[in-house]
């Protein structure tokens, strides 16, 4: 699967630079930044959620969660949730995993995090599970006719207890044969 067909037009007949970045298949944006080896800023998560009866797309820093209850009130909604991926494939006719970052190719409006227009460059989602775009935050903005808003927190780690370093050593006994 290469970038979808439609946002490799969308890019060209709006004249945009991008660059196409082929990596081994990821699933999610924390894979992406570890495959490329990327800071988890550069990475554009893309997420949609169901405000009501309305899909939005929403852009935000790999590093951060949606949350939901900001979301709604940036929305002036009663319901916000995130769709199961059934659905996604159902109402946009997509296959899994090939939702790109880039609403506009979608029929969805875009909303990008506050925070994250101010990064340079960014991998955005191209519909592939091999292959990301790589462009100008400013120019995806753009061409998106984004909106911006503050809807997300850094993401919380759970931090686990360290093992050990030196695990007790197993006592081995040896027996004497009997002759």
């Amino acid at each position: 699967m290469t970038i979808h067909p439609k946002l490799k037009k969308h890019l060209e007949t709006n004249k945009v630079k991008y660059q196409i970045v082929p990596h081994k298949k990821v699933f999610t944006a924390l894979d992406a930044a570890a495959t490329l080896k990327c800071k988890l800023e550069e990475i554009a998560k893309s997420l949609v959620v169901k405000a009501d009866k309305n899909y939005y797309l929403l852009i935000l820093a790999a590093n951060r969660n949606v949350n939901l209850n900001k979301l709604q009130k940036v929305l002036k909604a009663k319901k916000v949730l995130i769709p199961k991926e059934a659905e996604l494939v159902k109402a946009f006719k997509i296959k899994p995993g090939s939702l790109t970052g880039f609403g506009a190719i979608h029929q969805l409006p875009v909303i990008v995090d506050k925070g994250y227009d101010k990064v340079k460059k960014a991998i955005f989602s191209s519909g592939s599970l091999i292959e990301s775009v790589k462009m100008k935050v400013a120019d995806y903005l753009k061409l998106e006719k984004a909106i911006v808003h503050q809807f997300s927190e850094l993401k919380k780690i759970k931090k686990t207890k360290k093992q050990k370093s030196n695990p007790p050593s197993l006592k081995l006994r040896r027996t004497k044969k009997k002759k």
